[in-house]
């Protein structure tokens, strides 16, 4: 039997550790944009500019050329920010084959659309199996070798089946769920409550501060998926709770770091430049407050992290805003 072929369409943090999970189960190839990135996995093996000097593997197959990358992919990955993945998928199509299946990594929304990752290559890569991969999964401590799981969301049972084995590993559990919408709407809001945790700990507001604003948080996404017709127990699960509580509270976090950051009083130009990654979070702030009008959903964390962002609010009057909304029921609509 002939081995699958998997493509990874990123070589940023997330996509570059996922090819290299692939790898051990299938011949892999890894397409980076930056000729300088590819070049460096194929003598050194290292991305030193998003993984530092953690080893992948030699069998990994980098390359910067797109129609080389899917010369003969049965699986192809896409792991690029939101804001260009339109870009990326049109530039892929001419040389995918029919009925591919296509895999998505990336927790944001297109800019105007407000579609989501999955949206996007389906629209463009129509009669295509689209699926999502998502989880709790913080790129350097997979790649380190440490236990985590991850969730493959698509309505085809057998696509999810055949993919599961490609990306699983002894101590990386690969799930499945059907639920696309609140697995993929999931990993968008939590980023965003990420920021707002991060804010927390620059001001030095306390554990229990931070508590409640990861709890709270995880009541204003469940509160919007479902409204957006996502399954409920979708967020108790790894791409709700658990993508939340790896974002909100490790130090590798891009998104609680960008709300560290403002916090100290920096920039968002500051903050970008130096990490020299994206954080999904503050392009998608406002986005995610659109939705949330247009589902007439009250999501009063979110809205103090999209003023921080987009109108210039101090991450302390963020805080201060946090506190002037009453307490109702835990249950009750405002959080």
């Amino acid at each position: 039997m002939r081995s699958v072929n998997v493509t990874v369409l990123g070589g940023g943090s997330w996509g570059t550790t996922v090819a290299a999970l692939a790898s051990a189960n299938a011949p892999t190839v890894l397409w980076a944009r930056d000729p300088d990135v590819s070049r460096e996995i194929a003598e050194r093996h290292t991305n030193s500019r998003y993984l530092g000097e953690r080893e992948l593997p030699s069998g990994l197959q980098p390359t910067s050329d797109l129609a080389e990358a899917l010369a003969n992919a049965d699986v192809v990955v896409f792991a690029v920010p939101s804001h260009s993945l339109r870009e990326v998928v049109r530039e892929a199509a001419e040389h995918i084959r029919h009925w591919v299946p296509l895999l998505s990594l990336i927790k944001g929304l297109e800019p105007n659309s407000r579609l989501r990752p999955t949206q996007v290559i389906a629209q463009e890569l129509p009669g295509h199996p689209v699926a999502l991969l998502a989880g709790p999964n913080l790129a350097r401590e997979v790649l380190g070798g440490y236990a985590a799981a991850a969730v493959i969301a698509t309505a085809d049972t057998d696509v999810a089946l055949a993919l599961q084995p490609l990306f699983r590993s002894r101590v990386f559990r690969v799930y499945r769920n059907e639920d696309v919408l609140g697995s993929e709407m999931g990993g968008v809001l939590k980023n965003i409550i990420a920021i707002a945790a991060g804010m927390a700990d620059g001001l030095g507001v306390g554990d229990n501060t931070r508590a409640m604003v990861i709890t709270r948080g995880l009541a204003e996404i469940t509160r919007l998926g479902e409204a957006m017709g996502a399954e409920r127990h979708t967020f108790y699960g790894l791409t709700g709770l658990g993508d939340l509580m790896a974002t909100c509270m490790s130090p590798l976090s891009r998104n609680r770091r960008v709300g560290e950051q403002l916090a100290c009083g920096k920039s968002l130009e500051q903050i970008n430049a130096e990490m020299r990654q994206v954080a999904e979070g503050v392009k998608s702030s406002r986005t995610v407050m659109e939705l949330a009008a247009e589902h007439d959903v009250v999501m009063p964390i979110v809205a103090e992290v999209d003023a921080v962002i987009n109108e210039g609010r101090h991450p302390v009057e963020a805080y201060r805003g946090l506190r002037r909304v009453a307490a109702e029921s835990e249950q009750h609509v405002v959080a």
